[in-house]
C-alpha cells in the first residue's frame, strides 16, 4: 500500500512539474526552526513520528513547540547539539526517504485531480498557503465523523463547495493547485484543522461567520 501511495503522489509531481523554493521546498533544501511552515517540515514530523519521538496524529506541516523538542529528543539520542533547529547534520540520522508513509489517506489518481479543482475553483488567486489550506480543509473532514469518507463524497456533498455549484470545478487545475494538493496530502495543514472555510468579504452565510476562527490566509478565514 505505501508504495501504491508514493506511486500516486509522483504522478502527481509528473503532472505538476517544478514549483519556485518560495512555494514548495523538499526535505534537506532548508534549515528548519520554530514558526517554519510546508511540506517539509510534514515530512520531518513523519520521520520523527516513525522513531517515536512524534505523535503521528499532530503532522501538520507547522514547525511549532512539538516539533522543536522532537527534534532535541533526536539530536540528544544521536549526540548532537540539542538545540531543535534541524539542518543537514540532523538530516543524516533520519530514517531514508522509501520509509516514509507521505499522505494523509489513500487517494486513487482520480480523487488527488479531484482535490486540485477544488483548489482551483475555489482558491485560485489566492497565496499558496491558502490553496494548501482549502485541500487541507477537505481533507480534515475524512477524519470527522460528521462528515463522509472519502474525498470524492466530501467534495460532492451538497452545498459545501461554491465551484461544485458554478462549475469551476470542471476547470483544468493549475501547476500550483496540484502542488496544493500533494502539500496537503503529504500532511501539510496550515489551517490547524479547520473544516470550513469562507470568504468574508462575499460570504453571506451568518451560520458560517460565528464559527470560531482557526486563521485567515488570503481572503479566506479558516475555522472549526
Amino acid at each position: 500500500m505505501k508504495k501504491v501511495i508514493l506511486i500516486l503522489l509522483l504522478m502527481v509531481i509528473f503532472i505538476a512539474g517544478n514549483v519556485s523554493a518560495e512555494e514548495f521546498f523538499e526535505l534537506g533544501e532548508r534549515t528548519l526552526r520554530r514558526g517554519d511552515e510546508g511540506v517539509d517540515v510534514a515530512l520531518l514530523q513523519q520521520r520523527l513520528a516513525q522513531l517515536d519521538l512524534y505523535d503521528p496524529k499532530d503532522i501538520d506541516g507547522i514547525y511549532g513547540r512539538a516539533t522543536e523538542e522532537a527534534v532535541k529528543k533526536l539530536q540528544r539520542l544521536e549526540g548532537l547539539v540539542a538545540d531543535g533547529i534541524f539542518g543537514p547534520r540532523t538530516l543524516e540520522v533520519l530514517p531514508s526517504e522509501d520509509q516514509v508513509t507521505a499522505s494523509r489517506s489513500n487517494p486513487e489518481r482520480e480523487d488527488i485531480l479531484l482535490l486540485a479543482r477544488i483548489v482551483h475553483g475555489e482558491a485560485r488567486g489566492e497565496p499558496f498557503k491558502g490553496q494548501v489550506g482549502v485541500a487541507a480543509v477537505v481533507l480534515n473532514r475524512l477524519q470527522d465523523s460528521q462528515f463522509p469518507g472519502t474525498i470524492r463524497e466530501v467534495v460532492m456533498e451538497g452545498g459545501q463547495f461554491c465551484s461544485i455549484n458554478d462549475g469551476q470545478v470542471n476547470l483544468y487545475p493549475t501547476e500550483i493547485s496540484l502542488n496544493a494538493a500533494r502539500a496537503a496530502l503529504m500532511g501539510y495543514d496550515p489551517t490547524y484543522g479547520a473544516l470550513f472555510f469562507y470568504n468574508p468579504r462575499t460570504s453571506t452565510n451568518n451560520w458560517i461567520a460565528r464559527r470560531p476562527v482557526a486563521r485567515q490566509i488570503g481572503n479566506h478565514v479558516f475555522s472549526y
